[in-house]
């Protein structure tokens, strides 16, 4: 789970730094990269939700 959310911080950071280029500075390869940044985050999340869901019904703590 650690690892899942390191992935997220990650990308999260990129998209975050994409996307505020292309909004101030009109960068369009920012843009691009922000939204394939998107994409790649879509199943990280979903993967975190059903670990976390899992984690909540067992009442155990994932590592």
């Amino acid at each position: 789970m650690k690892d899942l959310l390191n992935q997220i911080e990650t990308l999260t950071t990129s998209f975050m730094k994409d996307a505020s280029s292309q909004l101030d500075k009109g960068n369009k390869a920012a843009g691009l990269r922000a939204r394939r940044a998107s994409l790649e985050l879509e199943p990280l999340l979903k993967r975190f939700r059903k670990l976390s869901l899992a984690a909540a019904a067992s009442g155990k703590r994932q590592d």
